[in-house]
């Protein structure tokens, strides 16, 4: 009894450590076991078992309860940022700009809530943070007010995570509840709702596949690259279908005909500049020829790093081997092979032309996917050096009486993102398996939420006790108010339909759970899904960034 007794509660490196994995051991197993069909409080569980240890005697040394909590949130938020960084910027085109400014008003609309409710009532500004943090589910808004809280008045007050942890579990109810209430509100049928959307399905935008036969009686002769210069947008020519059915690759100086078919692939909103060529024609299926021709189109993995950040124009591909890169499917988006276009480790490539080329093309990508198992970590340690160094960079600010800084979290999520998206410019080797990525971040994340739930259990139950239960309250204001605003504003004059507001609602709060309530509403499209990841990046940026300043402008 006694050396259990010494081992769990004399402090030390030792002791320290082990309440710290056991305490994040016991928080995944309740993750995984308590459950309610998709609802789950996830890895929020070890704040509450961090908590319960706490409030039992169970405590780390200052110094690794500091460690774990810094270390943690760095990994967590260097890792979104890795993730999200390739399409940040991209998300805010092709529709997404609008999403983007309904998300951001939910974000400031739950600040301006959060700022009235301590206002009006008297209530803590920092602990009023803590309580948005849970209420919109964003745990790294939670690290980076405690590390703003810290840089500027010393160790952070225990109700910033005490607001987070009674404001959570409502918060996520309350999210899934908002897209219940504006489903009831506008009378929305889920199969109804569907029909419509495919009425007025409008993929202009979606890069498609079309043969067209050359018929224009102005064009005699034409070269590849002509046809780009007239054309003048985003387009590529996989093949030149000759009257006889022979098929070529081509190239810049390939000259098509009258009665040549072409097969493009262009955004649909640009087919009626292609029709100006010829009428449009069923796809001619591929068929063998005399001249041996055997023409395939086959997905190329990058694997081998020195094609990292390379341009396509600078690779001579079409011209050394005769085939031609037509997409590039990176991250979920399927982007159009032009020759400006970055390769990045990790891009599939659609490429067409003959098998024994195409092979050729394939063995010098790589191609082998068991590459891609072996995990990349400079750029990893080498942006959380320099995440470090821009969140304690101090930035005087007329107005605050001292220098405002990014923070751990800030400069981390800051630094990640530009890596992420230029990182491969300059021949940085950016990629990581889904697997990897969520390996680092759920390591972050439990290390910071166990470090937390530990530092703050000792006053949780007496706080609660003492009116902090009113928390609770303020969190569902915070929670629902902003999503019911923007979403009736967002459904009534932004005309979107209910499972891309869903998807809005879910990713404007960051929410896994909400994400795969939303996605369940329907099978016949992804709505959800893609709204959600178009203003993912934004949203995690916005959280974390307004949780620091609230801190350091309102404390």
């Amino acid at each position: 009894m006694h050396y259990l007794h010494s081992l769990f509660l004399e402090p030390g490196i030792t002791q320290s450590l082990l309440v710290l994995v056991l305490t994040i051991a016991v928080g995944l197993f309740l993750a995984e076991k308590l459950k309610i069909k998709t609802f789950s409080l996830g890895v929020t569980w070890i704040l509450f078992c961090g908590i319960i240890f706490s409030h039992f005697g169970l405590r780390l040394m200052p110094e690794v309860e500091h460690f774990a909590k810094d270390f943690g949130l760095i990994l967590f938020v260097y890792s979104i940022g890795l993730q999200v960084g390739p399409s940040f910027f991209s998300s805010f085109g092709k529709g997404g700009l609008r999403l983007n400014g309904f998300a951001a008003a939910i974000v400031l609309l739950a600040a301006l809530t959060a700022w009235l409710i301590a206002f009006l009532s008297g209530e803590n500004m920092a602990t009023m943070v803590g309580v948005m943090s849970g209420a919109v589910t964003n745990t790294p808004s939670l690290g980076a007010a405690e590390q703003a809280f810290a840089d500027r008045f010393g160790d952070a007050p225990n109700s910033i995570a005490t607001g987070y942890a009674v404001a959570y579990p409502l918060g996520v109810l309350g999210i899934i509840f908002s897209m219940l209430l504006l489903k009831w509100l506008f009378r929305i049928k889920t199969n109804k709702e569907e029909e419509h959307i495919r009425s007025l399905s409008n993929k202009d935008k979606e890069p498609v596949l079309v043969d067209i036969e050359v018929m224009n009686p102005q064009i005699k002769s034409m070269t590849i690259r002509e046809l780009h210069h007239t054309c003048n947008f985003s387009m590529v020519v996989s093949r030149i279908i000759h009257p006889d059915h022979t098929e070529t690759v081509p190239q810049a100086e390939s000259i098509f005909r009258n009665g040549d078919t072409l097969r493009v692939l262009a955004d649909r909103e640009h087919l009626d500049m292609l029709a100006l060529l010829g009428p449009f024609v069923e796809k001619k299926k591929q068929e063998s020829t005399n001249d041996g021709s055997n023409l395939i189109s086959r997905r190329i993995v990058v694997t081998k790093p020195e094609w990292n950040g390379k341009q396509i124009r600078t690779l001579g591909i079409n011209d050394r081997y005769h085939v031609t890169i037509t997409r590039v499917l990176r991250a979920g988006i399927e982007l159009i092979a032009t020759s400006e276009l970055h390769l990045q480790l990790g891009d599939r490539l659609i490429v067409v032309g003959d098998k024994d080329d195409v092979q050729r093309v394939a063995d010098i990508f790589g191609n082998q996917l068991k590459r891609l198992d072996v995990p990349n970590l400079l750029p990893v340690f080498l942006g959380i050096v320099l995440g470090v160094i821009a969140g304690t960079l101090p930035v005087t600010i007329p107005g605050l009486s001292s220098p405002f800084k990014l923070g751990l979290a800030g400069g981390s999520l800051i630094v990640a993102i530009l890596i992420g998206r230029f990182g491969p410019y300059y021949h940085m080797v950016t990629f990581a398996t889904t697997s990897a990525n969520m390996m680092i971040r759920e390591i972050g994340i439990s290390l910071f939420l166990a470090a937390v739930g530990l530092s703050a259990g000792s006053g949780f139950v007496a706080t609660i006790a003492a009116g902090g239960w009113i928390w609770i309250l303020y969190g569902v204001v915070i929670t629902l108010l902003p999503l019911l605003i923007v979403g009736f504003c967002a459904r009534k004059w932004g005309k979107l339909d209910y499972f891309t507001l869903s998807g809005l609602i879910a990713g404007s709060t960051t929410d896994p759970p909400a994400l795969a309530y939303a996605t369940s509403l329907t099978d016949t499209n992804d709505n959800a899904s893609v709204a959600y990841a178009t203003v993912y990046p934004l949203t995690m940026f916005l959280r974390v960034m307004i949780a620091q300043l609230m801190i350091l402008l309102l404390c």
